[in-house]
C-alpha cells in the first residue's frame, strides 16, 4: 500500500537511507532530508550522506534528493527555516505526481515535521553570534541564564534557549508554551528502522574508517576555516581536535565510535518514547 507521505527514521547506522533509497525506487519517491547535519555541503562524509563519495547531484540512480548538502558550512538554518524548505519541497514532490520520503535521524526535525513548532521571535545576527560564542565559551554558565524548566544540554539548543533570551527578555519555554505551528506531513506513514545495539555498534565501528578514507579529515579542515560549530557533528570534533594537535589520529578514532554509540543510544531512546512508529523493522 502506498501513503500521501513517509517519514523513515531510526539511529545513525541503522540502514534507513538505503531502505528509503529502495522504497523511493519502488513507488516513485522523492528523498527529502531530515538531518540537520546533512543539509550542510562539504561534510558528506562526517554526516554519513548518501553523498558521501558522490558528485552533490539532484538525483542518484534515477531518485530525486533534495535538501541535501545545500547550505556552506559559514550559514546557519533554523528548524523553521527548515519547515519552510521542507514544505516547499512536499509540494514540489505532490505536483509532480511523486510521493514525498524524508529521511532522517534528527529528532527536532522529525517532530517539527510532524507537530509544527511554537511560533519564536527574530533573531538578530549579532545576537545570535553572541550566544554561540557565550554557549562555547562557557555552556554551564550559559545554562545558568536560562530556567529551570529547559533541560536540553546539547550546545545548539542551548545557544538556541540563549539567543531568544538576549534578544527579547522571555525564555524559550515562554515560546514553546504557545500553539505549534507549520507541520508539514503529521499524517505520513511512519517507518522506524531499529536494528539491535550489537548490530549498530558493529556498523558504526566499520564505517568509520570508511568515512576518513572518503576525505573527512579534509572536511574537518573546511570547518575549521568555515568556524563552523564543530559541537554540531560527531567526527567533526574529534578530527578538529585531532588537526588542532590536541589528540592522537587513534583516540580520535576510538572517541568518534565511542560518541557515535553513546549518540545511537540516546536517539533509541528518543524513538522509543516520542515518536509513533506505524512500522517497526528490525533487520535491514
Amino acid at each position: 500500500m502506498n501513503y500521501e507521505a513517509y517519514i523513515i527514521t531510526g539511529p545513525t547506522a541503522s540502514g534507513k537511507s538505503s531502505f528509503a533509497h529502495e522504497l523511493a525506487r519502488k513507488i516513485g519517491g522523492v528523498i527529502i532530508n531530515a538531518d540537520s547535519v546533512q543539509i550542510y555541503r562539504g561534510i558528506e562524509n562526517i554526516s554519513a550522506s548518501p553523498f558521501a563519495g558522490r558528485e552533490i547531484a539532484d538525483e542518484i540512480d534515477g531518485v530525486p534528493y533534495r535538501l541535501f548538502s545545500i547550505l556552506p558550512l559559514t550559514e546557519q538554518i533554523s528548524v523553521a527555516e527548515y519547515l519552510t524548505l521542507a514544505r516547499a519541497e512536499y509540494d514540489a514532490a505532490r505536483s509532480t505526481g511523486r510521493i514525498p520520503i524524508f529521511v532522517g535521524g534528527t529528532g527536532y526535525y522529525i517532530n517539527a515535521l510532524i507537530n509544527g513548532i511554537s511560533p519564536m521571535p527574530d533573531i538578530d545576527d549579532d545576537v545570535r553570534s553572541k550566544a554561540r560564542e557565550m554557549v562555547a565559551r562557557d555552556i554551564d554558565a550559559a545554562r545558568k541564564m536560562l530556567p529551570s524548566d529547559f533541560t536540553a544540554t546539547d550546545p545548539q539548543r542551548v545557544a538556541r534557549a540563549l539567543e531568544v533570551f538576549l534578544q527579547t527578555g522571555k525564555h524559550i519555554t515562554e515560546y514553546q508554551s504557545q500553539a505549534r505551528v507549520g507541520a508539514v506531513v503529521p499524517g505520513a506513514h511512519r517507518i522506524l528502522i531499529n536494528p539491535p545495539a550489537d548490530v549498530l555498534r558493529a556498523r558504526i565501528a566499520a564505517r568509520i574508517p570508511k568515512m576518513l578514507s572518503g576525505g573527512a579529515v579534509d572536511e574537518a579542515r573546511a570547518v575549521i576555516d568555515a568556524g563552523w560549530d564543530e559541537s554540531r557533528a560527531i567526527g567533526a570534533s574529534q578530527l578538529c581536535k585531532y588537526l588542532r594537535g590536541e589528540i592522537s589520529m587513534d583516540d580520535a578514532i576510538q572517541n568518534w565510535i565511542t560518541k557515535t554509540n553513546q549518540y545511537a543510544k540516546r536517539q533509541r531512546t528518543w524513538f522509543r518514547t516520542q515518536f509513533n512508529a506505524d512500522e517497526v523493522i528490525t533487520k535491514i
